[in-house]
């Protein structure tokens, strides 16, 4: 079905619902579709975007942000942690105008681009949520092979709403995402794909239309309701208001869209209803550039990764009472992102090249009010680290990162168990974790949603900081250990050495004068224990809102 899925939408209906008669018409679609430009604007789109973005921003805006602020935030955008001091160093003594350009580049081509992606969709996906029937492994090398290869974003959706089973009728990797909602819970799959794939919280349409948005009605969610039915024959939904008594059906249907008619067949056609089943049609209805709430929820979820805010916001209410906050930015992306194919690269270099992402979270010097609202994007909103990616981020920034991949993956805890984060928490495990796939549980563990919750708005506890003051495994990396941190820290006898150092390690920025001398003040207070007094800052710059966020 990968190929079938890849073609332009037309073609692959073409193709399902006359696979003989229009074979020759099918081939030349093709033809033409894969030798015809990929982007339609004369204008990049990177220059679009700042065009519509200066045009609404009723204000000034803020200066472009200095390369140290730059740099930490494409990193932890595109590689799910901050760069090494070396790279920092490397970047800040380049000259060329295109410095900027090629690190994009570079990142997106990289080995961390895909893993931090897995990570990204996984709790996009998911919700945290799992399951025992496809492994965690697969699932996650499943989506890391998908982004490494830049798979198109309407073929990756179409494979997570259908997928055949393996030669050993074993589900595929991609089918977790549907095992995770629970294999017979079809009304949590449909919220789930409304949600996340069409940016619609149609749950309160399950048993009346929304009382406040009118968009959202029962027949659209019995529609896709009865898309992920088993078999032709059970693709006709019976709902009934609980307002208004009375029966109706309806067959497969996206929101806003006509009814699927699915053909009766006789015995013996079998062949031919495996092509009508339901759930294979969602697949090739849904994820393709003819659905324009599928494509403007694909651009808004990837504009929210990049940008901290949905043009729609928030991400999961589309609907006519809540508009784009730029109407014509929306349109033009979702335009040239299904004209490209859905590329995922392409999509997120471009807007990562735009001045409104390279902008300064630094308020314009000229503004008047402190209150620059940010729907304007006229400065860079802040945003929370994810869990990964503050695991990533301490494990990078302590220097303990190295030893760490190294480990053997899972390292046995006690007797034959396996570490998991409720044992760890609750003291049935005393071994703090020694390997990065431990690690990962215990930050997610402590920073993550519960299983079923969006990880979409910032939600601080006072277990996140808690965690970072006296957890065992935090102040055990910020002792002296070889190459790492610290130990870099006390090879260095000058305050203004350790302060570039400590500063450019952890928040990938140079200290100003007042943190310089905070630095020299609190070695000299604390100079009989020197290696303590080290790590002591360290665990305050990474203790810090700043470190917190991008």
């Amino acid at each position: 079905m990968s190929k079938q899925l890849a073609l332009p939408s037309y073609a692959s209906r073409l193709r399902k619902t006359c696979p003989r008669q229009h074979s020759f018409v099918f081939a030349v679609i093709v033809i033409v579709c894969c030798c015809a430009p990929r982007h339609g604007f004369a204008q990049s789109l990177h220059e679009l975007i700042d065009r519509e973005i200066e045009k609404h921003a009723g204000g000034a805006l803020s200066p472009q942000a200095d390369d140290e602020e730059f740099l930490r935030r494409v990193y932890l955008d595109f590689s799910g942690k901050p760069p090494g001091t070396d790279k920092v160093r490397e970047f800040l003594a380049d000259d060329n105008s295109d410095k900027r350009e090629k690190l994009i580049n570079e990142l997106l081509g990289g080995t961390d681009f895909p893993r931090h992606m897995q990570e990204v969709f996984s709790a996009m996906l998911l919700e945290r949520r799992t399951d025992t029937v496809v492994p965690d492994p697969e699932w996650e090398q499943y989506l890391r092979q998908s982004f490494s290869t830049n798979k198109s974003w309407e073929q990756l959706v179409g494979e997570l709403l259908f997928s055949e089973p393996d030669e050993n009728k074993q589900p595929k990797p991609q089918a977790k995402f549907f095992l995770a909602a629970g294999r017979a819970n079809i009304h949590q799959k449909t919220q789930d794909i409304s949600r996340i794939f069409l940016g619609r919280d149609v749950m309160c349409a399950q048993c009346h239309n929304h009382p406040t948005i009118n968009d959202y009605v029962q027949r659209d969610y019995f529609g896709l309701f009865s898309y992920l039915q088993d078999t032709p024959e059970k693709a006709n939904s019976e709902f009934e208001s609980v307002f208004s008594p009375g029966k109706q059906t309806t067959g497969p249907k996206l929101p806003g869209g006509e009814e699927v008619t699915i053909p009766e067949f006789a015995e013996g056609e079998d062949e031919q209803a495996k092509l009508y089943r339901p759930q294979l049609l969602l697949s090739l209805d849904l994820p393709h550039d003819d659905n324009r709430s599928f494509v403007r929820n694909s651009v808004n979820r990837f504009w929210f990764l990049l940008m901290g805010r949905g043009l729609v916001h928030p991400l999961y209410l589309h609907h006519s009472d809540n508009p784009p906050s730029h109407p014509e930015l929306m349109d033009a992306i979702a335009n040239e992102f299904a004209n490209s194919s859905f590329d995922v690269k392409y999509l997120l270099r471009e807007i990562a090249l735009s001045n409104a992402y390279q902008r300064s979270g630094r308020l314009p010097q000229n503004t008047e009010s402190k209150d620059v609202p940010p729907q304007s994007y006229r400065t860079a909103i802040r945003k929370p680290l994810s869990p990964e990616q503050m695991a990533w981020s301490v494990m990078q920034v302590t220097g303990n990162l190295t030893a760490l991949l190294k480990a053997p993956t899972p390292t046995p805890t006690p007797e034959t168990t396996v570490f998991t984060y409720k044992d760890y928490i609750n003291g049935r495990v005393e071994q703090v974790p020694e390997n990065v796939a431990d690690v990962m549980k215990l930050f997610v563990g402590v920073f993550g949603n519960p299983p079923g919750e969006p990880e979409i708005v910032f939600s601080p506890a006072m277990g996140h900081a808690l965690f970072l003051m006296n957890e065992q495994l935090i102040l055990d990396w910020l002792k002296p250990k070889p190459g790492n941190l610290v130990d870099r820290l006390l090879q260095l006898s000058d305050n203004v050495q350790i302060g570039e150092e400590l500063y450019l390690s952890v928040l990938t920025r140079s200290p100003t004068k007042e943190e310089q001398l905070e630095i020299a003040d609190y070695l000299e207070l604390h100079k009989n224990r020197r290696g303590d007094a080290l790590g002591e800052l360290a665990w305050a710059l990474i203790a810090s809102s700043e470190f917190r966020s991008n």
